[in-house]
C-alpha cells in the first residue's frame, strides 16, 4: 500500500474555492476505484500549510492512474488556480 500525503498553502481571499477544492477531493472517494482512502483537513493552527490530503492506494501504479483520471484533474485544476505552494510525499505502508 502507498500513502500519499499532500499539503497546500492557499492564496488569501480564496476561502470559498478552498472549501470547494477540499470537498471535491473527498467526493473522489468511491468515484475513482484506485483511491482506497481519502481524508482532508484544514490546519487547526496558524502558519505553515493550510490544508492536507492523506490518501491510500494499492501501489504506485494505482496512484498514477488516480492522478491522471479526468475527475482528479478537474479538482486539481481548481487547486492550481488558488495555491501558493504544494508539498507531497508518497511512502509504503
Amino acid at each position: 500500500m502507498i500513502r500519499h500525503i499532500v499539503m497546500w498553502k492557499f492564496r488569501p481571499g480564496t476561502e470559498a474555492e478552498q472549501a470547494r477544492f477540499l470537498s471535491g477531493l473527498q467526493e473522489l472517494q468511491g468515484c475513482i476505484p484506485q483511491l482506497k482512502r481519502c481524508e482532508t483537513a484544514r490546519n487547526a493552527g496558524s502558519g505553515n500549510y493550510d490544508a492536507v490530503l492523506i490518501s491510500e492506494f494499492e501501489n504506485l501504479e494505482a496512484l498514477a492512474a488516480y492522478q491522471s483520471d479526468p475527475r482528479h484533474q478537474a479538482v486539481s485544476a481548481l487547486c492550481k488556480s488558488i495555491r501558493l505552494d504544494r508539498a507531497s510525499v508518497d511512502y509504503e505502508i
